[in-house]
């Protein structure tokens, strides 16, 4: 019988909820701990979901002898040192979207993981949702002919609350790392690499944040790609991918997608619906245990270097937009 990878989970936040019953319809996974910075919140989380062990530390959470893989769902800025604090204790990491708030974050935590020779990941859960595999079987098999051009783009319309973390600047909030990440690394999935060339505009709002954004993708060979994000304006999250002979559309929401239909001309339409069993969550979480147990330290769906390009296209957009958040600029923020 195959090793069953044990779970703690690094601050249990809303995600951390969403992720635990994730995690419940994965085979050879175990949720055994949590931490919290504070310790009745740790024991709340542990009673809710039937955790043996909470932690009132992280520091705590990474000692434990009990755990393999340590989940972390953090606010954005604190996604390297909480990572890193996984790692030096010899966990393997999958760290929630995005993978860090810059590159050079991203870089120091892959160092690391490479060697000490542990798993990392970045906790990008649509990559590994049924459908978006199908997506990559038809891109792969050149059903559509040559990649041309592609669009990607996400939006809501939230709640005006200067204090919520997505229109807090020293939370990581705007648009690009909570919804942007999404639609980029769609991007990277279709082209395989990073862009030859980046320009974007965003709209910065009054908590200095980027509220919605557009950018367009230039890459070797003509190929454009267009994408947009949003936390204050609703938009449909369709995905496409246009080829020489045909067309991809993934929907009804691309980031949480169930359905993607193939277009060859004007003739043929296959449609592949593929809603995902539980909430979605399990599908990445079922890929590091897949790891884990054949003794990999990344994954091929969601390899590191393509996490970190991912982070350098939106640290060139940010560059454009003169945004920078106050960790970049003190070099580290308190935890709340």
């Amino acid at each position: 019988m195959a090793k069953k990878i044990r779970w703690g989970i690094l601050g249990p936040g809303d995600i951390a909820h969403t992720f635990a019953k994730g995690l419940g319809f994965v085979a050879d996974a175990e949720l055994v701990a949590v931490g919290s910075r504070s310790m009745e919140r740790a024991r709340k989380f542990a009673q809710e979901f039937g955790v043996p062990h909470a932690h009132g530390s992280y520091g705590d959470l990474v000692a434990d002898p009990d755990v393999d893989v340590i989940y972390v769902s953090t606010p954005h800025p604190f996604h390297k040192e909480n990572a890193l604090l996984a790692l030096n204790a010899g966990k393997g990491v999958l760290c929630e979207k995005p993978f860090t708030i810059n590159a050079k974050e991203a870089e120091e935590v892959v160092g690391v993981a490479r060697k000490k020779k542990l798993f990392v990941m970045e906790a990008m859960w649509t990559r590994f949702v049924p459908v978006m595999g199908k997506v990559r079987e038809w891109l792969s098999e050149g059903r559509i002919g040559e990649v041309r051009m592609f669009s990607a783009q996400v939006g809501f319309r939230g709640g005006w609350n200067p204090e919520a973390r997505d229109l807090n600047l020293a939370l990581g909030g705007g648009a690009l790392l909570d919804m942007g990440c999404y639609t980029l690394s769609f991007a990277s999935m279709v082209m395989g690499g990073p862009p030859a060339k980046i320009s974007g505009i965003a709209h910065i709002g009054k908590t200095g944040v980027d509220e919605q954004s557009m950018a367009v993708l230039g890459y070797e060979g003509g190929v454009i790609g267009f994408v947009c994000s949003a936390i204050q304006t609703s938009v449909p999250a369709d995905a496409y991918v246009y080829g020489t002979e045909g067309s991809i559309h993934v929907h009804p929401a691309f980031w949480a997608a169930k359905t993607a239909t193939l277009k060859i001309g004007r003739k043929d339409e296959e449609t592949a619906d593929m809603p995902p069993e539980g909430n979605g969550y399990n599908y990445e979480a079922a890929e590091v245990v897949r790891c884990m147990q054949e003794g990999k330290t990344e994954s091929e769906v969601m390899p590191l270097d393509e996490s970190v390009s991912t982070m350098k296209t939106m640290d060139e957009l940010r560059a454009q937009w003169k945004l920078k958040y106050p960790t970049e600029k003190q070099g580290r923020s308190k935890q709340p």
